[in-house]
């Protein structure tokens, strides 16, 4: 179950615990919940409304009073789903209504609810303009869609989309000492909804700063990579870095990378936070990001760090590496075989990187690396020789099957795929044993039942109470496959 479902759950147990008579808690109800959980709550209440009769009788005397100096004994948040709109409506004249129930009852179909829930959410905007915008704009978002949900997203919008003055003590500083705007000015707003644990909110506040002049000309460069390196959503890292690299070309036009020296006083350029910015894009933990980054160095002059990239743990990163080797006249081939000659400096990635230079040639030095005492290098070996088309040495990846990394085992089992029809039954059949480690018996397995017929049928009765679960069911299920006799001796069965 995933974060929205929890707190859509959260939201409907707290809608029935309610229903039962269950006062809400101290500190207030939903606590701390997040936008699903309040529209789930919502939802729950109209679902299961209308309340009982004698309570909804009692309480519609109570608002041709305009509930009067009474409170009815229902609980607010009820009376503000409940399924009669004129008791929504009244509802919104209780003091102090839960401030998420009021913008979803912006977005009522009943006018005569929606008009003073909107006049309500416009009041608390005025009053507590950060606080209100932090709080309720992810509730706003999961709204918009809504048929009269549009309404309460233009207000937010045009709040954050304003442009009050700075205290003029700071208002003509230069921006690498500009202190922070208030609290409550919506650059701020912005960037603690940029900091926001929902992914929507800070997608919105993403766009909304870059596509509004006057706040995204607040960002510097190495701002706008800091926040595109922190940033673990690949699309939302993806529009920052995007905006990064245009702020850097804007900096430094000449894509050679070789401008003069001495425009840095003339043209107002931060050379050291150009050079940073492209350092904490190569620092993201986002392969996408990290390539923009390496891919940037070029342009800031620093293609010589390429070859310090050849081995990243990404393809796209690797990939852009060679190209940045290539651009300084180096040989990324080069850089790759030394690598993986050496044994303190050789590393998966080094490995993998070779074999995507597609050099037939290379064949021996990765035979020679399926015996490297790193259970990752023997991996990777395996894992290029396939990609290089060599032709598989049965014996050899047989053998790999009993290697102590599963990683190794699982890239010989894909090796030898194409051949498993032409295995030692009897090597295979003696591996799906209980004595065999899982990942040899899983390996073993799943040749077997490329082969098909009998062996692939006394392999899954062999391991049809295996004690891990997941092979156990795809031995269980072979079982019943091969027990059907229509099926008995079908090939090709169970290819994953």
């Amino acid at each position: 179950m995933d974060a929205r479902s929890r707190e859509a759950g959260k939201g409907r147990a707290a809608a029935r615990a309610l229903l039962r008579g269950t006062p809400p808690p101290a500190g207030g109800l939903l606590q701390s919940a997040g936008p699903d959980a309040w529209i789930a709550f919502d939802e729950e209440i109209r679902r299961h409304g209308p309340l009982p009769e004698a309570v909804t009788a009692t309480f519609r005397a109570r608002l041709s009073a305009r509930l009067g100096l009474l409170q009815p004994k229902t609980p607010v948040e009820v009376l503000l789903c409940h399924p009669d709109g004129r008791i929504r409506e009244a509802a919104l004249g209780t003091p102090q209504p839960p401030p998420e129930l009021v913008v979803i009852r912006c977005a009522d179909w009943a006018a005569a609810v929606r008009e003073p829930a909107r006049r309500l959410l416009a009041g608390t905007l005025a009053d507590a303009p950060a606080a209100t915008l932090v709080a309720l704009t992810p509730l706003v978002l999961r709204l918009a869609g809504r048929d009269q949900g549009a309404w309460a997203l233009a207000l937010f919008e045009a709040s954050l989309r304003t442009d009050p003055p700075l205290p003029a003590a700071t208002a003509r500083r230069a921006p690498a000492t500009e202190p922070a705007p208030p609290a409550d000015h919506p650059s701020t707003v912005l960037a603690r909804l940029r900091d926001s644990a929902d992914l929507p909110t800070r997608r919105y506040a993403t766009r909304l700063t870059l596509d509004t002049p006057v706040l995204r000309d607040r960002l510097a460069v190495r701002d706008l990579a800091h926040l595109a390196a922190r940033e673990r959503d690949p699309a939302n890292a993806a529009v920052w870095t995007d905006a990064t690299l245009r702020s850097l070309a804007a900096a430094r036009p000449d894509d050679r990378g070789d401008d003069a020296g001495g425009r840095d006083e003339a043209g107002g350029r931060d050379e050291a936070a150009e050079q940073e910015a492209v350092d904490l894009l190569i620092g993201s933990p986002l392969p996408s990001v990290r390539a923009a980054g390496v891919t940037a160095l070029r342009r800031a002059g620093r293609t010589a760090e390429g070859v310090s990239h050849l081995a990243d743990r990404s393809p796209l990163v690797r990939a852009c590496a060679r190209w940045l080797t290539a651009q300084d006249g180096g040989d990324p081939h080069d850089h790759y075989r030394r690598l993986a000659a050496d044994p303190a400096g050789c590393s998966p990635h080094a490995v993998a990187g070779l074999a995507e230079g597609g050099r037939t040639e290379d064949v021996p030095l990765l035979r020679s690396l399926v015996a490297h005492p790193s259970g990752s290098v023997r991996a990777a070996a395996v894992a290029g020789l396939r990609r290089l088309g060599a032709d598989p040495d049965r014996s050899a990846l047989l053998a790999l099957l009993d290697d102590p990394s599963p990683a190794v085992a699982r890239e010989a089992t894909l090796s030898l795929r194409p051949v498993a029809e032409d295995l030692d039954v009897g090597h295979l059949l003696s591996r799906c044993t209980p004595k065999q480690p899982l990942h040899t018996r899983r390996a073993a397995f799943r040749l077997l039942q490329v082969q098909g017929g009998t062996a692939a049928r006394q392999a899954a009765e062999s391991l049809s109470s295996d004690w891990n679960p997941a092979l156990r069911r795809a031995a269980l299920a072979a079982s019943h496959f091969y027990a059907s006799p229509e099926r008995t001796g079908r090939r090709g069965w169970l290819r994953g």
